[in-house]
């Protein structure tokens, strides 16, 4: 399944509308006094839409991967417009301030943030006359996020393994992309010693427990995937092999997740778990050799996933279609 210029053309329309879409707005807001009684536009003027913070990072960053991997796109103008709009030197220095004032050191942790260097790395990417100016107003944030990976992942004594925004792996996946973008040696150091010292010594994964009724991320999956990145080509077939065995048998981790309200916020979730899951069998397949029937498998799941989460990242329901493109380009895009 291949992405037309159609489809991305629509899910480039849902970011569009939402990152100045302010209300409704969940937001994540530790108040020192009542000074902090603000909207969220006045918190975050980069960040505000989207419904919630970390949700406006990865909206950026789709239209971003959009508007680079397809020139014929038709909304170019109107997204280059847009980053014009937001992305300035004393919007970001209000972003950063917001992480530095006192009682936020566990803001976003650690899914913003993973969203956040992700966003720069496509930024970086991106030939678009003004994106390295984007990019540079953003500098300062990025800095503040790399430094907080370090404290944390150093203090985090066991990897948070739920499929929501605090799961260990997919923040280190994201972050591994970032450092190995920039050639930051330091950064991939602490990355891979963090994922070894989590999930080296994992075997028989308890995967036939997923999902859990409101993720969007497989537990299982994007640490396998993390592990794909981590471990050598001749070591990581060894590791999934013992790690989730007889996985053709897994049926709640091999086939899509019923929703039964693509209303709710919440339960809608398990769209996304579907769009992610694909984008995890996806990129673990390829590291497989050929012989491995695993590969097989995890490609067909993929397929079924793809079919189920797709229709509904276009939908009305503002719940899903505030975030859900995003992982529809992560689990349609071609393998490079």
């Amino acid at each position: 399944m291949h992405l037309t210029l159609d489809q991305v053309s629509a899910f480039a329309a849902l970011p569009l509308r939402s990152l100045r879409h302010e209300y409704p707005n969940h937001i994540m807001h530790a108040l020192n006094n009542a000074g902090d009684v603000l909207s969220p536009r006045t918190l975050h003027p980069v960040f505000y839409g989207c419904y919630d913070w970390h949700s406006a990072v990865h909206g950026y960053w789709l239209l971003a991967r959009c508007s680079r991997l397809y020139p014929a796109l038709p909304q170019q103008a109107e997204i280059a417009a847009l980053f014009k709009e937001h992305f300035t030197v004393a919007n970001m220095q209000q972003e950063l301030a917001y992480f530095q004032a006192p009682g936020r050191v566990s803001f976003e942790r650690p899914y913003g943030w993973a969203w956040i260097v992700a966003l720069a790395q496509e930024l970086d990417t991106w030939q678009h006359p003004e994106a390295k100016t984007w990019l540079a107003a953003m500098e300062p944030l990025v800095a503040e996020i790399r430094s907080r990976v370090f404290s944390y992942f150093a203090k985090l004594s066991y990897a948070i393994r739920v499929g929501t925004h605090y799961n260990s792996a997919f923040a280190l996946k994201l972050i591994l992309d970032f450092a190995r973008h920039r050639k930051d040696a330091e950064l991939e150091s602490a990355v891979v010693n963090s994922a070894c010292r989590y999930f080296m010594g994992d075997s028989n994964y308890p995967a036939h427990y997923e999902p859990g009724g409101d993720e969007f991320l497989s537990a299982a999956l994007t640490e396998a995937l993390l592990m794909s990145d981590v471990l050598e080509a001749d070591v990581f077939p060894d590791w999934f092999a013992q790690y989730l065995p007889a996985l053709g048998d897994i049926e709640r981790l091999m086939n899509p997740a019923d929703v039964s309200d693509h209303s709710d916020p919440k339960i809608a979730h398990l769209n996304g778990l579907n769009l992610s899951r694909a984008w995890c069998m996806k990129r673990i397949a390829r590291r497989l050799p050929e012989s491995d029937p695993a590969g097989a498998i995890l490609s067909a799941a993929a397929r079924r996933h793809i079919e189920a989460g797709l229709p509904n990242v276009v939908s009305g329901e503002y719940a899903g279609e505030h975030w859900l493109a995003t992982f529809a380009m992560l689990a349609l895009e071609p393998l490079n």
